[in-house]
């Protein structure tokens, strides 16, 4: 059978990215060391996984190990594993194709960052083009690969411009092999041939890696006793050593997580961090916990500083990794945390679990379900504790994330909502929580107010809210689409019901009885005009300066609500909302007066389309007809000029 052969062309785009990333990493070169050991361990961790249910594939090469081998003269720098490796088409996939998923938004966040001179690092492990990043030092990057059971190995080769070839070959071994032509090192730049350059590296970013990193280096050693050479009183003369190639294990390979809190240092909590997350940025905060009891386990956890790219994206994995006695079980492991808490970046490690552990046993072990109740206490006792500052930075992050809990945690909703924070129309443009607004509350105020919408500005100055600024209370502004999920599961916090001021009667002003029979032939006329555009037309309690708005019962899905369904393509049920209008508003009186002097003066419909057509406007909405709006409006600006 022919072996597969191919050369491809990279994408435009992809061209751009690997042009950024090439000229824009210069001053974090080694970058490229950490990445390809990393990738390495995952896919030796994937192999050990992978051995448990077919051992007679690995029965022969089951040493796991990562070599490093350098080439000064021929400036070639090497890095081999005998992890899982590829076939044909997985290479075709995974390297052929660069990123493909997170190509656009790397390039958004590049743009993004066009100000600064480096592009900052932690780009690379966010987006998943960390093998790339070995372009900023190779002019031409061979990679050979071989899966288990596999026939044939597959090579990869590019030099990172134009194109790739992939073909399958002869390859005896299981694993990948990453050849890099390196480019000259710039003057005082780090040469990646040298053993210092390439033990400093490991030393200092993957030290923890669980597999032993192996070099053949150079040692001095003793001479043997029977091959010194002597003077004639047995005096050693001549040299008493000589020096020796042999291999090197570079890194440690503790398990950080096994060690004690007092033995680990915050750059090695820091690197570990980065080689799980695949991640520069550093962490905010970590947890290191062993529980001990009836079963024991040890718990390694990181909040992550900043979002990844691929967050709220439906195939996103989860960050922490499940271990049995430091050896690897899965990753992605959605069972020992919650959704809204996937974000956490960690590693348990319970020696009681079997190696053999199936999801969906997971999903129904108790002793799965008290390590998770565990570390969510962890983690919310760790985002109580973080200083208001650091919090609001962590919130602006992961703040969207942590309300999806409140409508899917029914245990920890009372604690997810503590968590919350809102700006308000009192707290200038500052994030407050829930216990700040209580405790702000006036004393006649019984309920916390809050309104949903997609702009800060025009929620802030909604018409809606005018009697409740008239009243001094504070409101709410809500303006992430999860929070109409938020508020409809959340419907009190510490016996304090949330209202929305857009939503049924606010009870915070009353009507006068008497005016209202004044002005209600002239709005039940006003609603005949409307037709089906509005439920009713009523005299408003919430406005003040405003002359009119739309409001909905008090079950009724919100406007913006509506517009989130109406986006996503979703189907919006067809309901109607009532328009208040403001009879204390000088415009109401002039055209009561119209009214009452002539029932059939045409004005009074445009001025009923009009009311609405502001109405839709305030709320930050689309007017059926712009054009009429716009001549009614002009109308009435040349009459008052």
């Amino acid at each position: 059978m022919a072996k597969k052969q191919k050369t491809c062309e990279f994408k435009t785009e992809v061209q751009q990215l690997l042009h950024l990333i090439v000229n824009s990493l210069y001053s974090n070169k080694e970058i490229f060391v950490r990445e390809l050991v990393s990738n390495a361990s995952d896919a030796i961790d994937k192999a050990k996984f992978k051995e448990q249910t077919e051992p007679e594939l690995y029965k022969d090469d089951n040493d796991y190990h990562i070599r490093l081998t350098a080439d000064s003269k021929k400036k070639i720098f090497t890095i081999e594993d005998n992890g899982i490796g590829m076939t044909y088409d997985e290479v075709n996939d995974n390297i052929g194709t660069i990123a493909q998923s997170g190509t656009k938004a790397f390039m958004e966040a590049l743009e993004k960052s066009k100000s600064e001179k480096t592009l900052s690092p932690d780009l690379i492990g966010q987006f998943g083009v960390g093998f790339y990043s070995a372009f900023i030092v190779a002019s031409k990057i061979i990679l050979t690969t071989k899966a288990a059971g596999a026939e044939m190995g597959v090579k990869w080769t590019s030099d990172g411009k134009g194109s790739y070839t992939i073909e399958e070959v002869k390859k005896e071994s299981r694993g990948t092999k990453i050849v890099l032509e390196l480019k000259d090192p710039e003057e005082g730049g780090q040469d990646f041939t040298q053993e210092y350059t390439l033990r400093h590296i490991i030393k200092k970013h993957s030290d923890f890696v669980q597999y032993p990193i192996i070099m053949n280096v150079q040692k001095t050693v003793p001479i043997p006793e029977n091959e010194l050479i002597k003077d004639k009183d047995g005096k050693t003369i001549g040299e008493s050593t000589r020096t020796k190639q042999e291999d090197e294990t570079l890194n440690s390979m503790k398990a950080i997580w096994s060690r004690g809190k007092e033995d680990v240092t915050e750059d090695e909590y820091e690197e570990f961090y980065k080689h799980i997350s695949h991640n520069w940025d550093k962490p905010l905060a970590h947890i290191h916990k062993r529980f001990e009891g009836v079963t024991e386990y040890d718990v390694l956890m990181f909040l992550p500083s900043k979002a990844p790219f691929d967050m709220f994206q439906a195939n996103r994995k989860h960050g922490m990794q499940l271990y049995c006695k430091r050896v690897f079980i899965m990753d992605d492991c959605k069972e020992l945390l919650p959704e809204y808490f996937g974000f956490v970046q960690g590693v348990v490690d319970a020696p009681d679990l079997n190696l053999n552990v199936s999801r969906e046993i997971l999903q129904e072990d108790r002793f799965v379900r008290s390590i998770r109740k565990n570390l969510v206490k962890q983690i919310f006792s760790i985002l109580e504790g973080l200083e208001k500052e650091n919090y609001i930075e962590f919130y602006e992050e992961f703040g969207k994330a942590i309300k999806a809990g409140i409508p899917t945690d029914f245990d920890n909703k009372e604690k997810i909502a503590s968590l919350l924070r809102y700006k308000t129309t009192k707290s200038d443009g500052k994030y407050i929580s829930l216990d700040e607004y209580i405790e702000n509350m006036k004393d006649d105020q019984k309920e916390i107010y809050f309104i949903t919408g997609a702009e800060m500005t025009s929620l802030a100055n909604s018409p809606l809210l005018e009697a409740l600024k008239e009243k001094d209370y504070e409101v709410l502004l809500m303006v992430d689409p999860v929070d109409e999920w938020v508020v409809q599961s959340l419907t009190e916090y510490k016996e304090k019901k949330l209202k929305s001021a857009e939503k049924g009667d606010l009870d915070v002003n009353k009507v006068d009885d008497k005016q209202k029979d004044e002005y209600s032939a002239l709005l039940k006329f006003i609603k005949e005009k409307l037709g089906d555009k509005v439920k009713g037309v009523e005299v408003s309690s919430r406005l003040k300066d405003s002359v009119s708005c739309l409001s909905a019962d008090d079950f009724a899905m919100s406007s913006y609500m509506e517009k989130i369904l109406k986006a996503s393509g979703q189907a919006a049920p067809n309901q109607k909302r009532t328009m208040e209008v403001n009879i204390t508003h000088p415009v109401i009186e002039k055209i009561k007066t119209i009214f009452e002097s002539d029932t059939n003066n045409p004005v009074i419909q445009d001025y009923s389309d009009l009311l609405f057509d502001l109405a839709v406007v305030s709320e930050g909405g689309k007017v059926e007809n712009p054009s009429k709006f716009s001549k009614l409006v002009g109308d009435l600006m040349v009459n008052a000029i």
